[in-house]
């Protein structure tokens, strides 16, 4: 045998069947990994189903979620609601001063004095009382009858509307007794609530409160109301006459005061001008000229003490002349807050310290000192000018305006009064506050040893 041949062919042969195995396991790997490639039509078909799987779980998602939005929507609303109404039955029991979210009260009568509003109060109570008497108050349009009797079932009737009745009327009276003037509305609202539940109680036996005995009793809380705030009224204006009686009262002790003193000045220089003139009688040369000019020097005193007293007569006399005064206080009030009043006093300066004392913590600047011999008419005018700047609208009795100093000065030049006007507030304790803020002053060693060391415990510098 040849194998020199051989040999070669079976190398070849191996090397073939080698390269034909190597070539079909690469091919397998191929056909394997590009299958999906290979085989389009069945990977559509799978990526259709699979996208098609994805649309309906996201539709049913969405439908879920819609639904559970709906509905959690729908019981917010349900629970707000709920919590309105809770938030207003509770607010109809409260007692807040700064809740007044029913409203301002708008008065129904008016009446000019406290005793038209007591008449007008008890003639309204005699009306509820026949209501009651005639049966009328509450109704039951049922006859019952109890065990076939009518007669029972009357009864019966009967003690359900006492006992209803009973309650409203205790529920009525406990809105009268806290009435104020920020809870009117409340309280009213609060009546028509409880007749609401009490009538809601009656349901079984149809007993119902009348419309006519629970519009009286809602009457009847207007009227209490506003007979107090009459009489708050009325009492507020007997105070202010009093105090305007008192005002008067030391005018005249002033202006009594003032004349005394002219007239006791007027003889103690009619004296000393008499014995001068007995002196200037035996007198001659320089000292008759002394003489002469001490009396000259008397009669000038003299007449000025008459002066004196005839103004004060005078002024006694003017029951309307006066002073109107325009005042700020920077330091407790602010910037172009202005406070316009009247004073009749001979020395209007009083009325402004006392202005300025211990219920204010600095002193008020004058800015202007208008004398008129009708003071109330002009101080008057002045207010029905600035009424549109007044900073308490509920209380007309207080002076105070947010104006411009301009703004008044125009005015008074209107009325053609010759007036100068001091534009710039010294306000010169309050200034010394700030500045001593500013520098971080420590208090005073004298304040220290004046006031209990407790007073100082806390703060040992200004405006602490």
């Amino acid at each position: 045998m040849n194998y020199s041949v051989v040999v070669p062919l079976a190398v070849l042969l191996i090397a073939v069947t080698l390269a034909s195995a190597w070539l079909y396991l690469s091919l397998r790997r191929l056909r394997s990994r590009y299958a999906p490639i290979i085989n389009l039509d069945v990977e559509l078909g799978r990526l259709s189903d699979e996208l098609v799987r994805m649309k309906r779980e996201r539709q049913e998602f969405s439908s879920e979620n819609e639904r559970q939005r709906t509905q959690l929507t729908q019981e917010y609303q349900r629970g707000r609601v709920t919590y309105e109404n809770l938030k207003r039955e509770i607010s109809l029991l409260e007692e807040n001063l700064e809740d007044i979210s029913f409203g301002l009260y708008k008065p129904h009568y008016n009446f000019e004095t406290s005793e038209q509003y007591k008449q007008r109060l008890e003639a309204l109570r005699d009306r509820e009382r026949l209501l009651i008497r005639g049966g009328l108050a509450a109704t039951c349009p049922v006859k019952w009858t109890v065990g076939g009797s009518q007669k029972e079932g009357e009864r019966m009737a009967k003690q359900n509307t006492k006992l209803l009745l009973r309650a409203f009327n205790g529920e009525c009276d406990a809105a009268l007794a806290k009435v104020s003037w920020n809870n009117i509305v409340q309280m009213e609202e609060r009546i028509h609530k409880s007749c609401e539940a009490i009538n809601q109680l009656g349901t079984v036996m149809k007993v119902t409160i009348a419309q006519d005995y629970l519009r009286l009793k809602v009457d009847e809380l207007r009227l209490t109301h506003e007979y107090e705030e009459k009489r708050h009224q009325e009492q507020e204006e007997q105070r202010r006459i009093r105090q305007q009686i008192r005002e008067e009262e030391k005018v005249q002790r002033e202006a009594a005061k003032v004349r005394e003193e002219a007239e006791r000045e007027e003889s103690r220089f009619q004296k000393a001008l008499e014995k001068a003139r007995l002196e200037a009688s035996h007198a001659a040369g320089e000292q008759l000229q002394e003489i002469n000019d001490k009396m000259r020097s008397l009669e000038a005193q003299l007449e000025e003490a008459r002066k004196q007293k005839e103004r004060a007569i005078s002024r006694a006399e003017l029951t309307k002349s006066g002073n109107v005064y325009v005042i700020s206080n920077i330091g407790s009030f602010g910037e172009d807050v202005y406070k316009v009043g009247m004073t009749r006093r001979l020395e209007p300066m009083e009325r402004i310290e006392e202005l300025g004392d211990a219920s204010v913590p600095f002193p008020f600047d004058v800015h202007a000192m208008i004398y008129s011999e009708n003071a109330p008419e002009l101080e008057s005018s002045m207010h029905e000018l600035l009424n549109d700047r007044r900073i308490n609208l509920a209380n007309p009795r207080k002076e105070f305006f947010r104006v411009s100093l301009d703004q008044i000065e125009r005015f008074a030049n209107s009325k053609g009064l010759k007036v100068e006007f001091t534009k710039l507030a010294e306000a010169k304790e309050y200034r010394e506050t700030l500045a001593a803020r500013k520098a971080d002053v420590p208090v005073s060693v004298q304040a220290q040893e004046q006031y209990p060391a407790s007073l100082f415990a806390n703060s040992d510098r200004v405006g602490s």
